[in-house]
């Protein structure tokens, strides 16, 4: 791919909350403009462009894709539509970052990727608690040894939503449950810090209208460790983590896929705190890295490549085999 030397021109498809924290986020990255948009009607497309101060706003996915002047999309449309969103804009060759989780599937995320490498285009998953600079921090710190060897990870996400059979996070046909919205978080922690499992066990309570309203996972690592999660829709949990190792641990006290804080505790020294803040929501820094990897004339990101994504997939596809739950319109 040929690198793109001036500023890259922003689409985003979608016009709801995440769409527009995502455009906000884009006042933070440098070398980008927020060019487009497009929705699946003209007065919500009109309305997100004069809030946001975005050129061009298109009533339909498909005039956005065609824009011959939008270099990247952003996909900010609901679990569902990720997969068949993703292909419209690579094939209409555009480069694209999704927002997570990726696709319903892994079988979906073959198709995205295998396309994405047939047209050379630029393709990744919105993870972007893998940016944030607390993160990388705590990665840094633990590649130094700073606790030792990991042993165990605990984290988990869960809040009480109220009972809403419609809304898409206890609706089936939207693929709700607490594991593609809530889950992927801690499972995705794990991978990043101790790689994929060897071994999954997991328990979920599917409530009444047939999703998991919460769930848990054991993971057993290649070395042994082990990670121990949880992700609710009715039930509050801590939303942190802790990451135990051989001479120390780390914890994360609150929000830990977009934390600015952590506590580092090793053996017989006082605890020391460490302080991370960022502005905005922190899409910026998955943004920023889209931008320079396209500045790079790079079809995949090295801190979020594509083999990452369909492993964590993977995961997500044997636990929900565990307990026999699918989605109604996950067979494309």
């Amino acid at each position: 791919m040929q690198p793109i030397t001036r500023p890259i021109r922003w689409g985003i498809l979608g016009t709801g909350a995440i769409a527009a924290a995502f455009a906000n986020s884009l006042r933070h990255v440098t070398d980008t403009t927020l060019f487009a948009v497009g929705s699946r009607g003209q007065t919500s497309a009109d309305d997100f462009a004069q809030t946001h101060d975005v050129d061009r706003a298109y009533a339909s996915y498909s005039e956005l894709v065609a824009d011959p002047d939008v270099d990247a999309v952003y996909v900010a449309t609901p679990h569902t539509a990720h997969f068949e969103n993703t292909m419209l804009c690579l094939g209409a060759g555009k480069h694209v970052l999704c927002e997570k989780p990726f696709a319903l599937n892994s079988a979906q995320i073959k198709k995205m990727v295998a396309l994405a490498k047939c047209n050379g285009l630029f393709l990744m998953e919105a993870m972007w608690m893998r940016f944030i600079p607390l993160i990388v921090e705590l990665q840094r710190r633990i590649k130094a040894g700073e606790i030792g060897q990991v042993q165990m990870i605990q984290a988990d996400f869960g809040f009480r939503a109220p009972l809403d059979p419609q809304s898409r996070l206890f609706n089936p046909a939207l693929a709700g449950g607490a594991l593609l919205d809530l889950g992927i978080y801690p499972l995705a922690f794990s991978a990043l810090l101790l790689g994929n499992p060897e071994k999954i066990c997991s328990l979920a309570h599917v409530g009444t209208t047939g999703v998991d309203e919460q769930s848990a996972y054991v993971l057993k690592h290649k070395g042994g460790e082990l990670s121990v999660l949880a992700s609710a829709l009715r039930t509050q949990t801590s939303m942190s983590a802790w990451v135990y190792g051989t001479h120390g641990r780390i914890h994360l006290p609150k929000q830990f896929w977009r934390a600015k804080e952590m506590v580092l505790y090793r053996n017989e020294v006082e605890p020391e705190s460490i302080l991370m803040p960022y502005a905005g929501s922190g899409y910026q820094f998955e943004a920023q890295e889209v931008v320079d990897c396209l500045r790079s004339g790079k079809t995949e990101s090295d801190i979020m490549p594509l083999c990452d994504s369909e492993s964590l997939m993977e995961t997500m596809d044997t636990i929900r085999r565990q307990w026999g739950l699918t989605y109604p319109n996950e067979s494309q």
